[in-house]
């Protein structure tokens, strides 16, 4: 069984968050390490949790919606964030996050990210029984 991880791969002007995990919750929690990382790579404290609740109508779009909940957040709580557990039933989403409020000597911000996008979106079971969640985030 695949382990839990995240990467990044290129898109033209934007990038591409690749999750994957031992199930689809692992692989949602993988895409939120991926999306702080696209904004910064210095560590961030889970010190503030945050509750984050969604439903959506299908796997693909859950995928879209929490990424965009977790800009939401971002954006209006001008935090970033470290640790992620999401919960599933179906496809409506519970999910605590914790982190800290950006500090830019301390993150050194390089984008904002504006959204996730349904460009090169797939959510999808492998072979192995492990999930692979993708998409594009426009910076």
């Amino acid at each position: 069984m695949a382990f839990d991880r995240w990467e990044h791969f290129h898109h033209e002007s934007d990038i591409g968050i690749r999750a994957y995990g031992v199930s689809l919750e692992k692989a949602l929690e993988q895409a939120g390490h991926a999306l702080t990382a696209v904004i910064t790579l210095e560590p961030v404290a889970p010190d503030v949790e945050v509750e984050i609740s969604l439903d959506s109508p299908d796997q693909e779009f859950l995928l879209v919606d929490w990424l965009n909940a977790l800009i939401f957040e971002m954006a209006t709580r001008s935090m970033l964030f470290s640790r992620f557990e999401v919960q599933l039933d179906g496809t409506r989403l519970s999910a605590a996050v914790w982190g800290e409020p950006v500090n830019v000597k301390k993150h050194q911000p390089a984008v904002e990210v504006k959204g996730a996008t349904l460009s090169e979106l797939c959510v999808r079971q492998m072979p192995d029984g492990s999930w692979q969640a993708q998409c594009i985030v426009d910076v």
